[in-house]
């Protein structure tokens, strides 16, 4: 079992990482991140913070059931979002607020297996994103490490607001994939905003994250050579379900455990 000393040590570190200016994940304080504590709190990036200069000192610890609470309420004004966020602190004398998308973390890591998340604004997936015909283009597969480390399909998510109508809808249709498809996803993909990667540890964070900004330049570069080919929904599963490809996910998680 590891400590909340751990926790946050393992959290600074992948948000620095995810915010190397050099992977064009995020710019300035875009992006946040998130980790679980335990079944009554978590951390999370404080509003305005730099994750790629990030410290311990840049999260807030918060407490899972006032926010959950949040998202079972009624309309909220912008102030009344506020007030909550920071009344859902550990400490209640803390100099920084919760960033906004505080409450879809909460709902993300109450999933079963799920210790880490990862929000950023890749500049590769955000081009995706921003772009007509996004939804029809994110839901092919174009080759087999996009489904190893990424999953047979994203959560993708028409725009909404920022916030608690944002998290909402992200829980509305994370359910109805898990029922669907039986797992929790890895990959949400938000129209006009950004990218989610949810993971068991951090190092699995970093790698779904490094995957899918790959698949976003694929994607791209096959539009100079007359579009995407993708894989039939036949050989995507097939892929999804060979014993070799599992026993490489298994090997990845293997050592995502060791860091």
């Amino acid at each position: 079992m590891r400590t909340k000393e751990q926790a946050l040590q393992s959290l600074v570190e992948m948000s620095r990482a995810l915010g190397d200016p050099m992977k064009e994940y995020v710019l300035l304080g875009e992006g946040n991140t998130s980790t679980r504590v335990d079944d009554q709190t978590f951390l999370v990036k404080a509003s305005g913070q730099q994750l790629g200069s990030i410290g311990p000192e840049g999260f807030v610890e918060v407490r899972y059931q006032p926010v959950l609470e949040m998202l079972e309420a009624g309309e909220m004004s912008d102030q009344q979002l506020h007030d909550g966020l920071m009344a859902a602190r550990v400490d209640p004398q803390g100099s920084y607020k919760p960033s906004v998308e505080t409450l879809f973390h909460a709902f993300l890591l109450t999933l079963p297996g799920v210790e880490f998340v990862g929000h950023t604004h890749p500049a590769a997936v955000n081009s995706l994103l921003c772009a007509q015909g996004a939804r029809e283009l994110v839901y092919g597969c174009l080759f087999p490490d996009q489904i190893v480390y990424c999953g047979l399909h994203p959560v993708y998510l028409a725009y909404v607001d920022p916030g608690l109508l944002l998290a909402r809808v992200m829980r509305e249709h994370i359910e109805g994939y898990m029922h669907e498809h039986g797992e929790v996803p890895k990959v949400i993909l938000m129209q006009n905003h950004g990218f989610v990667a949810i993971g068991k540890n951090a190092r699995e964070v970093l790698d779904i994250t490094a995957m899918y900004v790959k698949t976003a330049k694929v994607l791209m570069g096959t539009h100079a050579f007359g579009g995407p080919r993708f894989f039939t929904s036949a050989q995507a599963e097939r892929l999804h379900t060979r014993p070799d490809e599992e026993y490489r996910r298994q090997v990845a998680e293997h050592w995502q455990r060791q860091e």
